[in-house]
């Protein structure tokens, strides 16, 4: 699990709190683990490689991880297996981070009546908008 939040304020060494900054919680069950999904989500928000959903739509906003501060919740997984070699506590644990996902969604959103930014539906339509503008933008460019 990792949840990420923007500030100006420095949250380094700051024990978690839900706070309005926050705006992407996500998760990884993936046999790269937490650390390469990441990577990944640092990689597409730098437009190294567009390899992350939800920062594919920060993108948009934040052109670097400066003020970015992630905090991450390990669950012990062992899913490098392949999928018929994983036991049922394997299972129940991946499903545990994701069923984990869901309950910060849900507290997210009691605390402060709407999910972050960009866990939204509209933030997918607004990141497509957006792509949409500066591409005819370079088109115009060209002409």
């Amino acid at each position: 699990m990792y949840i990420i939040a923007v500030s100006k304020k420095n949250l380094d060494n700051k024990k978690f709190s839900w706070i309005k900054n926050i705006i992407y919680i996500g998760m990884t069950n993936s046999k790269g683990g937490l650390k390469q999904r990441l990577r990944q989500f640092e990689n597409t928000i730098l437009c190294k490689h567009i390899q992350h959903g939800g920062a594919d739509r920060v993108r948009f906003d934040y052109n670097n991880t400066k003020d970015f501060y992630v905090s991450v919740l390990f669950f012990k997984c062992n899913n490098f297996k392949k999928k018929e070699d994983l036991s049922y506590e394997d299972y129940i644990q991946l499903g545990l981070v994701a069923c984990f996902e869901y309950i910060c969604f849900a507290e997210f959103k009691k605390r402060f009546g709407e999910l972050p930014k960009y866990n939204q539906s509209s933030s997918k339509k607004y990141s497509k908008e957006k792509n949409k503008n500066a591409i005819l933008k370079i088109i115009n460019k060209i002409k």
